[in-house]
């Protein structure tokens, strides 16, 4: 497992362990979660495309993770996640930049890199 996919697991159990113990608290973050990324205006990939570059703006290892993995599962492509990332750091500036190395190592892990198939010869 690499170490996105770890940072991802223990997003998720946070989350699971706080269902628990503050299911008020947590239930609430995560029904205005679902309640604001519910809009029609834009689709759930560029939702997440979007929540990428807010990720590396806000230098969270486990959102960059999280919303990497939502990306590519919703079929967002290398180029459009690494682009969203370059976009915080033209927003945020240097401390952004230095996010980009999580990013690439959850782009590496959740985003397979197309094959590319040399031209046959006639």
């Amino acid at each position: 497992m690499g170490h996105m996919a770890e940072k991802l697991q223990e997003f998720q159990a946070l989350v699971g362990s706080l269902q628990k113990e503050y299911p008020k608290e947590i239930g609430g973050f995560l029904s205005f979660m679902k309640a604001a990324e519910s809009g029609t205006a834009l689709s759930a990939k560029q939702k997440e495309v979007i929540s990428v570059a807010l990720s590396v703006a806000a230098q969270c290892e486990w959102c960059i993770a999280f919303h990497v993995s939502a990306a590519a599962s919703l079929g967002a492509s290398k180029g459009e996640v690494v682009e969203a990332g370059f976009v915080a750091a033209v927003m945020h500036g240097g401390p952004a930049v230095t996010y980009l190395k999580p990013l690439m190592d959850a782009v590496n892990e959740f985003i397979p890199t197309p094959s590319v198939v040399a031209p046959t010869s006639r």
